[in-house]
């Protein structure tokens, strides 16, 4: 019996996860969920699923839902996410939220902890972190090819006209580079914050941070919605005692560079995955099998957990500016 699937939210966002659910031979998307009228009727049309216009309603309907895509938006991507969250856990309904998991670290740790009171699988749509490329080079780390880790280096940027609040830029662009910084070196210890309003700008659009993970490695995180362009959005350098990787915008490229050799190894495209756009079916589809395998919630990869840890870094960054001052995290 294939998996039924509520998608809330009908933007641009809640499609993607909508098109990879009903492309998915093992899930039937039954249900899509908007408080716009005109955006769930498209979407209930194009997937051949049962429109609603608020999370109660639908779950009053006694449609059977198996799991629900959260795909809202609100102040700094994530605002929104909160009260539908719960609604949908409190239901007894696992949930793949979209990131940012929430602009507020309180309501955030709540949906977490419910989820855990509730047993329910709750992940977070951290998508850099499932691409083949990653998974390759996170096979580097694990088996010591790198040796002892010693820094990391992250670089993220788009360009980003929106006017938000003042910390949107970090808020809701740097949910990921920091979950990549974890994926690969683990947690953080302490950081120390600079930020810079771009020309013109009213929020603070350009960012840069140094972190010290607990295990001694030193990172830093360059993030900008001044910069972007065509190419080299983002990317990404681990280096160990015995050698180095550098990963290019999320999928498509994959260098390996030996510390006393001159051989080194490029992937490019692994897996096939050609674009970022294609990373959305890559996250969702282990989402899917997670489901359909009942994997237990404390084993689920991008999880809600992850994304608060992540959510709770940013915090401190923006205490880090602030204050003034190097802030060590809990």
């Amino acid at each position: 019996m294939p998996l039924q699937v509520a998608i809330v939210g009908l933007g641009n966002i809640g499609n993607i996860h909508a098109r990879v659910y009903h492309a998915h031979p093992e899930c039937k998307v039954v249900a899509v969920c908007d408080l716009i009228k005109e955006r769930a009727d498209r979407a209930a049309a194009a997937y051949n699923a049962q429109p609603f216009y608020s999370v109660p309603d639908m779950l009053s309907s006694g449609i059977r839902i198996d799991c629900a895509s959260m795909c809202t938006a609100g102040v700094e991507n994530g605002g929104d996410h909160y009260e539908p969250t719960m609604q949908l856990l409190r239901a007894g309904i696992p949930v793949l939220g979209e990131k940012p998991i929430s602009n507020n670290l309180d309501q955030a740790r709540e949906m977490v902890a419910l989820a855990k009171a509730k047993g329910l699988r709750y992940g977070i749509n951290l998508n850099h972190r499932f691409t083949p490329a990653a998974i390759k080079a996170k096979g580097w780390v694990q088996e010591g090819r790198l040796g002892e880790l010693n820094m990391i280096d992250m670089r993220m940027w788009i360009n980003n006209p929106n006017e938000s609040s003042p910390w949107f830029h970090i808020r809701a662009l740097h949910p990921h580079s920091l979950d990549v910084m974890r994926y690969f070196v683990g947690d953080v210890a302490k950081v120390q914050a600079f930020f810079k309003k771009g020309q013109g700008r009213k929020i603070w659009s350009n960012v840069q941070v140094n972190l010290l993970f607990k295990n001694g490695v030193i990172g830093h995180l360059t993030g900008s919605y001044d910069a972007g362009g065509s190419y080299g959005l983002e990317r990404l350098e681990v280096v160990g005692s015995e050698g180095r990787f550098v990963l290019l915008d999320a999928c498509e490229h994959l260098t390996f560079y030996p510390r006393f050799s001159r051989e080194t190894e490029t992937y490019d495209y692994v897996g096939g995955m050609m674009s970022f756009s294609e990373t959305f079916g890559a996250r969702i589809g282990v989402w899917i099998q997670q489901n359909l395998d009942n994997v237990p919630p404390e084993k689920i990869e991008a999880s809600g957990a992850d994304a608060l840890h992540v959510q709770t870094i940013i915090e401190a960054i923006i205490t880090s500016f602030l204050e003034e001052r190097v802030v060590t995290l809990a």
